[in-house]
């Protein structure tokens, strides 16, 4: 398995990943990990059996972002997926230039790999401003290459299947295996957080695409009449900094931006929350995406406030998991007063339930496992 972050590195692509390793293992693979040294070392470590890591340049953020820390960990890869002593099958995670790295590993070693499709990275690209024209469109191709020469290709909802479809043609090998969240960690009994008064949690990456600036032009409208109430964001991204600095001009009260921590300080923080936020930013082409902040917030039995049309905004409305509204600071803190007021919220055991049903990633990573073993030759 080639992917760029990997547990404990807090981000939703390393559990994706994690879980696949042990449902492979389960099912009597040996896997390999070639991934990157941690951002930061803490007592949680990863249950995969065999990781093996390498350092990697990363943002001030920690995070493995941008061409150059793209490239301190494909250039190696290479090297690193060659000298292997025996390879049946790979498996990769974005971005497209590991993608590429796979792909050509896989041509001269003569074996199958599957790319795991969370997201479609030139969409994102193309919401960027200041991304040149020949940049944009050198990763739309190594993308839609990558997807059109792979044994199989793991997509996580009918939105993205969709969207693949739309770029790369409809193919056997496109198989929708679904996402979600950790029901092991993520639970609605365990220790809460000792944070005081009623807060909102916004835990995941922030960019221009997830437009997380509407919940602070919500919440200042609510904070006048909750001087109590507290946004936390557990952070990281390109837009973190353009979020403090509204905060700072505007003197908003009672936001809190903090460091990403670990799931199991996510999900402490989850439980004392009136309601965790997810938001998708209009007009970007990315309203088929599911957050998986989404699925955190349920497990723990918590109701969620999403911003935007699309995927999200209709499963939130059709399984009763909280409030779907507009991107429309209006709507969103009349959503945050319903939860603050108690008005209309969905119970933790139903949350739960549904989450357990719907959204466990071990059996997203079961189905997925059983896809990759179907390429090898055995």
């Amino acid at each position: 398995m080639a992917t760029r972050v990997f547990t404990p590195d807090p981000v939703a692509a390393a559990f994706r990943q994690e879980a696949l390793v042990l449902a492979l293992e389960k099912a009597g693979a040996e896997v390999t990990v070639l991934t990157t040294v941690p951002h930061q070392r803490g007592p949680e470590v990863s249950r995969a059996r065999h990781v093996s890591r390498f350092p990697v340049k990363r943002d001030a953020q920690g995070q493995v972002r941008g061409y150059a820390s793209y490239m301190s960990f494909d250039v190696p890869l290479a090297l690193r997926l060659l000298l292997r002593r025996r390879v049946d099958a790979i498996v990769a995670e974005p971005p497209p230039t590991t993608g590429m790295v796979t792909l050509v590993a896989s041509a001269i070693r003569r074996v199958p790999y599957t790319f795991y499709a969370a997201d479609v990275w030139s969409d994102a690209t193309d919401s960027v401003d200041g991304v040149p024209g020949p940049v944009r469109a050198a990763v739309r191709w190594m993308e839609t290459t990558v997807w059109k020469r792979a044994a199989r290709v793991l997509t996580i909802s009918p939105g993205v299947q969709h969207r693949l479809e739309e770029l790369a043609g409809r193919r056997t090998s496109f198989r929708m295996i679904g996402n979600g969240i950790d029901t092991e960690t993520f639970t609605p009994d365990g220790p809460a957080s000792a944070e005081q008064g009623p807060y909102f949690v916004y835990a995941g990456t922030v960019s221009e695409w997830q437009g997380a600036e509407v919940f602070l032009d919500a919440f200042e409208q609510v904070h006048r009449e909750h001087s109590e109430a507290r946004l936390l964001f557990f952070s990281e991204g390109s837009g973190r900094d353009a979020l403090e600095a509204t905060v700072r001009e505007r003197g908003i009260g009672r936001v809190e931006f903090r460091d990403k921590i670990p799931p199991s300080m996510v999900a402490a923080h989850l439980r004392g929350a009136v309601a965790g936020l997810s938001s998708i930013t209009p007009g970007q082409g990315y309203e088929f995406a599911l957050p998986t902040k989404i699925y955190a917030a349920t497990a723990c039995g918590t109701p969620v406030i999403h911003a935007g049309e699309g995927a999200a905004h209709d499963r939130i409305r059709d399984n009763s998991l909280g409030w779907a509204c507009d991107y429309d600071a209006e709507q969103v803190a009349g959503a945050m007063r319903a939860a603050l007021a108690g008005q209309d919220v969905p119970g933790p055991e139903a949350l739960r339930s549904w989450t357990e049903e719907n959204a466990s990633l071990a059996g997203c990573a079961a189905k997925a496992a059983s896809e990759v073993l179907a390429t090898i030759d055995r």
